[in-house]
């Protein structure tokens, strides 16, 4: 299934969704930190996420739907770093260094980075090993 194109309000539904599970629209809006946006806005683009499959309608309580995500959490974020990363030609180096110097990557992140950078050699030299015999 494709992924449909989010905006931020959007995005922050789906994070309040993913959050709870399955919540109301009221349940959703009060997830927001103040000022919330408006019922309405709310309810209006939930609809719309529904309208892009996104979420699902999954049971009604007295006059409150019940919505729950349909797209998964990491498959969004995958999609959303792939169009990130497209507008840096497709390359991590350049994206990695805007975050630096945007002071959005501190020493923890480099550190953790390069914990998983050695992870992933390790993986890739015993998967090299394996096919060698």
């Amino acid at each position: 299934m494709t992924q449909p194109k989010l905006s931020k309000l959007e995005l922050q539904i789906l994070e309040a969704l993913w959050t709870h599970g399955k919540a109301s629209i009221r349940e959703i809006q009060e997830a927001f930190p103040e000022p919330r946006p408006a019922y309405t806005t709310i309810q209006t683009t939930v609809y719309r996420l529904e309208g892009k499959k996104a979420v699902r309608r999954v049971r009604k309580i007295s006059n409150a739907h019940i919505f729950e995500p349909i797209v998964a959490r990491d498959v969004t974020r995958h999609r959303l770093l792939d169009e990130i990363l497209s507008f840096f030609g497709g390359r991590a180096q350049p994206m990695m260094a805007q975050l630096a110097e945007a002071g959005k990557l501190t020493l923890d992140d480099v550190r953790e980075l390069e914990k998983t950078i050695k992870k992933l050699d390790l993986q890739h030299k015993a998967e090299r090993t394996r096919e060698s015999k």
